[in-house]
């Protein structure tokens, strides 16, 4: 007879375990964004973040959802002595969550944490040669995305892409392509789009203005898309999203087609706001 009863009840134990899983990040979202915006963040954002200002109401709203449900669902860590602030928080958070405005994914799902180092920061790697012989090497970065979950950022380099918000340059705009970049389970250049027969015009569009960029440089000529996109194809749509972020109209106006497929797959136009 114990046994019999105890089949219901671990199967009720179960389901009520499965129900929490998948309804628990809804009603967490739900519980973030009924939260009030604190003021302190309303300032912060009016007088270092121009975009807010002229956005129209309704998606600067959306904005401050999605900015809010960063702040509280991800860690910020200080690394090197640097001593977070909420300013620091909402800065990197405006700037990271324009990539997510009218999009269907809410959140950097895979993101955990986000370490900010005062200044440029050292990554040591190990690089193999032609004889397969492996060196390390150490390179000086002001940003990187990693697929384990973490951004790290160099905050003097966030603050200056805050002050020009249309020299191109922007740190998190840039790192935070990379992890949308990631969605696809690997960083291609080529993010997970909404149709599956997107991927055909996009391939074609990024392979022939990527293959313009590198040529233009092997050739001294110069470019108005940063050379660092000639790396390879993920650091170029990273590169360009920065691009259409600050600088929309000349991206618009020199390569259209780049342009127009971005406008596709992050659905705002910034034109709008800048």
């Amino acid at each position: 007879m114990q046994t019999n009863l105890m089949l219901p009840i671990l199967l009720l134990i179960v389901l009520a375990v499965a129900a929490y899983l998948l309804l628990w990040p809804i009603l967490r979202q739900r519980m973030i964004t009924s939260r009030p915006v604190p003021e302190a963040w309303l300032t912060i954002l009016q007088q270092r973040l121009p975009a807010f200002r002229n956005m129209p109401a309704e998606m600067r709203t959306q904005w401050l959802d999605l900015i809010k449900n960063f702040i509280y669902s991800k860690d910020f860590v200080g690394c090197a002595g640097l001593q977070i602030t909420e300013e620091m928080k909402v800065v990197i958070a405006s700037q990271a969550c324009l990539l997510l405005l009218n999009r269907p994914s809410h959140e950097y799902r895979d993101l955990r944490t986000v370490l900010v180092y005062p200044t440029t920061f050292v990554a040591k790697r190990e690089m193999k040669d032609e004889l397969g012989l492996v060196a390390e090497h150490t390179q000086v970065l002001l940003g990187e995305s990693w697929s384990n979950g973490k951004v790290i950022l160099a905050w003097d380099d966030v603050e200056k892409g805050v002050r020009d918000f249309q020299d191109g340059q922007n740190v998190v705009l840039h790192e935070f392509a990379h992890q949308l970049d990631h969605e696809s389970g690997s960083a291609n250049g080529a993010p997970l789009l909404y149709q599956k027969n997107a991927y055909r015009t996009w391939s074609r569009v990024f392979s022939e203005e990527f293959s313009d960029l590198q040529k233009r440089l092997s050739r001294s000529m110069n470019s108005d898309i940063d050379q660092y996109g000639a790396t390879n194809p993920a650091e170029f749509f990273a590169v360009v999203t920065e691009m259409f972020f600050e600088r929309p109209g000349k991206l618009h106006h020199h390569h259209p087609q780049l342009f127009e497929q971005l406008l596709a797959y992050y659905r705002v136009d910034p034109r709008d706001w800048l």
